[in-house]
């Protein structure tokens, strides 16, 4: 079966390549967007595998095996190239595409208008050169581009001319209908108007895909017009949306350990390349997409969202932080980047040079950080009320965040920023000397407002944490498929329960280095039975074999699913909501205790928000 390669490109993009190997190999990140592991290909003792999630890529030093994420799932599930694209579609969530004549019809009719957009870009081009393009290389020029610079970006100029682009294309061959179809000439619907250029009378700026072809432009105005800014329309090979302008060379510069910095216009991209700041893009004409995060995350964890330093730039960063929040998943988060005021990349850089973005980097603000602003700034909390309705909408935000996980932490971090910002001043709380808290009559011991071990009992009522922790190393032991997957985020639980702990140990020595255990000859045995039978043999060398059956049989009371990907799925839904559910309880306690100690309203309204914040999360969960 032939697939159209956008569809195989677009399969590649939405994937990460770490999270499919990571199924199968246990990878340890080295540094930035490469992995490492034992090769699933040869025996290995040290790993010498090696996953880089930015190219796409994977490498065996030692038996010198390579691929891309299909290659991948073929070489290690033993399917087709057709059979493991449509398994991996399937996970992307894309409707796999036949090879249908029409579809052949639409690949071949793309790769025409690519040959078409390329030609346009080789005429804009050759335009600002002419006496024609005069004012637009004028103004390039005065922006602080250097000829080098104007020649690398394949910038050009669009004369003030009907059918300037379309006369010189036409003449070379180019079919009407094709320069329509690739958003360069528009035909009125009216009868009897003739067709027009797109872009005239201005300073055009080449948009390429991922792989650095000319797909799409953005035109400058020269002197007054609206709009000041005009961009392609979408096409079939053009999606707004999608892509970001100099997307192909930010790929590359993400490779070099170069922060991802997203401005709002052409001309800030390229004055931060010649800054020195090769990873930097820009949307295209739109507010940030869904699309559009996705790429910045492939690229990089925290992407820098650097918007100008005025009331525009602030609602810009407001809608890029509702965008994001929905999407938010564990290490995938954004920076936000706020200018002078006046100011956009291109002027800071011309005023004070490259140091000045380096320095505006180190004072990004987390999307945490946005949002307590959003909510917060200007708006008095002098009366509960007041108080009351800043949480309620601070708590709406955070109930967008899809992740389970993400959505607990920052519901964690908006209950401190809360407890702390409504505090009494010092000289307004409560002390041994002053007014007391709770209780009337002579001078004396008060009594808590609860009964001592408050916290601990509401802590422990509905948590049996090594009940599910045993469940969870059941479900290891009974799949040790899923043991080279997760067991690094075992120890985010931190066990302290003793049996269990050694039986967490005990994985870990098996994971480390796997006991031989040959089957019996003649024998015929699947992998992953070999694998059971071997880890079976080492906790009852252990001594373990007991707590073993335990856990297996706790696993099953959880675990029904019969895929492998179903199991692990719902493994981490559980670790995530055990790990939340542990900090609420240890924050409450803590609350508790400080509040045993020392008396003040201060204490008390910390209580209260940790009990309040425990008992939302256990309210959360749904099995």
């Amino acid at each position: 079966m032939a697939f159209p390669p956008g569809f195989l490109d677009e399969l590649r993009a939405r994937l990460s390549l770490s999270d499919v190997v990571g199924r199968k190999v246990a990878l340890k990140r080295r540094s930035g967007s490469e992995y490492a592991g034992l090769c699933p290909f040869h025996n290995e003792k040290t790993p010498s595998f090696t996953v880089n999630d930015k190219k796409g890529f994977f490498y065996c030093f030692g038996c010198h095996e390579k691929g891309d994420v299909v290659g991948f799932v073929m070489k290690t599930e033993g399917l087709s190239f057709p059979e493991s694209v449509e398994k991996l579609a399937r996970e992307a969530g894309l409707e796999v595409p036949r090879a249908t004549p029409q579809e052949r019809e639409r690949s071949e009719r793309a790769a025409t208008l690519q040959d078409v957009v390329e030609q346009a870009a080789r005429w804009f081009q050759k335009q600002l050169r002419l006496p024609v393009g005069r004012q637009g290389l004028d103004y390039l020029r005065g922006r602080g581009l250097s000829d080098a610079t104007i020649d690398e970006f394949r910038l050009g100029f669009a004369p003030d001319s009907r059918d300037g682009l379309l006369g010189a294309l036409t003449r070379e061959g180019v079919p009407l209908d094709k320069l329509v179809e690739a958003g360069l000439v528009i035909q009125p619907e009216e009868g009897g108007r003739k067709p027009y250029d797109r872009f005239r009378g201005r300073v055009m700026f080449t948009i390429n895909d991922r792989r650095g072809r000319a797909i799409a432009f953005g035109g400058r105005v020269m002197g007054a017009g609206e709009p000041k800014y005009l961009n392609s329309p979408e096409t079939p090979l053009f999606h707004k949306g999608a892509n970001l302008y100099c997307l192909d060379r930010a790929r590359v510069a993400s490779t070099k350990d170069q922060p991802v910095i997203v401005a709002e216009g052409y001309m800030d991209v390229i004055a931060l390349h010649g800054a020195g700041f090769t990873g930097a893009v820009a949307p295209l004409g739109t507010a940030l997409t869904e699309g559009q995060l996705g790429e910045m995350w492939k690229l990089a964890d925290e992407p820098y969202l650097c918007f100008d330093g005025d009331n525009a730039g602030r609602r810009a960063a407001q809608r890029a932080a509702d965008r994001a929040l929905p999407l938010l998943r564990p290490g995938k988060s954004l920076r936000f980047i706020a200018l002078p005021a006046g100011e956009d990349p291109d002027s800071l850089i011309r005023a004070r040079g490259p140091d000045a973005i380096r320095r505006v980097l180190e004072l990004a603000r987390s999307l945490a950080d946005v949002i307590w602003e959003l909510e917060t700034e200007g708006k008095p909390a002098d009366t509960p009320e007041r108080r009351a309705s800043i949480k309620s909408a601070l708590l709406a935000r955070v109930a967008t965040i899809a992740d389970g996980s993400v959505q607990s932490y920052y519901r964690s971090e908006m209950f401190e920023r809360l407890d702390k910002a409504h505090r009494p001043p010092p000289s307004a709380r409560w002390s041994g000397g002053g007014r007391r808290p709770f209780g009337r009559g002579a001078p004396g011991p008060e009594p808590a407002p609860f009964p001592a071990g408050t916290a601990a009992r509401l802590a422990g009522a509905d948590l049996d944490s090594s009940r599910q922790e045993r469940a969870l190393l059941g479900a290891l032991i009974e799949r040790p498929v899923l043991l080279h997957a997760v067991f690094d985020d075992v120890e985010r639980l931190k066990i302290t329960n003793p049996e269990l702990r050694r039986l967490e140990i005990a994985l870990h020595e098996f994971l480390s280095e796997p006991p031989s255990v040959e089957p019996a000859a003649g024998e015929i045995i699947d992998e992953g039975a070999l694998e059971e039978r071997q880890l079976a043999q080492h906790l009852q060398r252990s001594g373990l074999d007991g707590v073993a059956r335990s856990a297996r049989a706790k696993a099953r009371e959880l675990f029904r699913e019969k895929e492998n990907d179903a199991w692990l799925a719902r493994w981490r839904r559980i670790l995530e909501r055990l790990i939340a559910r542990k900090a609420a309880a240890a924050h409450l306690l803590e609350a508790e205790q400080a509040f045993a100690a020392q008396s003040t309203e201060e204490n008390w309204l910390h209580f209260l928000a940790a009990r309040q914040h425990h008992q939302e999360v256990a309210a959360s969960e749904t099995g």
